[in-house]
């Protein structure tokens, strides 16, 4: 356990930042999954419209320092890549 107040004050305020974090990572994970999922049905029409939403939620997420801005990047070309592969395929 911490010794100084400012120790026990930064316990406090990292937990409210988790906190506030986690519902915005959850958040981006669940669009994504959504998105895969609708790709892997073909619905790709759905999938298009699923896949702003999680570009969306990945750029806000980075903006607020929630994930690396490269770490979203990274997901959201990975995403749009899955989901220009099944419209080919379509």
């Amino acid at each position: 356990m911490a010794n100084t107040k400012s120790a026990l004050k930064r316990i406090r305020s990292s937990e409210r930042k988790r906190l506030r974090n986690r519902v915005f990572r959850s958040r981006a994970r669940t669009h994504i999954k959504q998105t895969r999922k609708l790709i892997d049905e073909g619905r790709t029409e759905e999938a298009r419209a699923a896949a702003q939403q999680a570009v969306s939620t990945l750029d806000r997420a980075a903006s607020k320092g929630i994930i690396h801005r490269k770490n979203a990047a990274r997901r959201k070309s990975r995403l749009m890549r899955m989901l220009s592969a099944a419209e080919q395929a379509d």
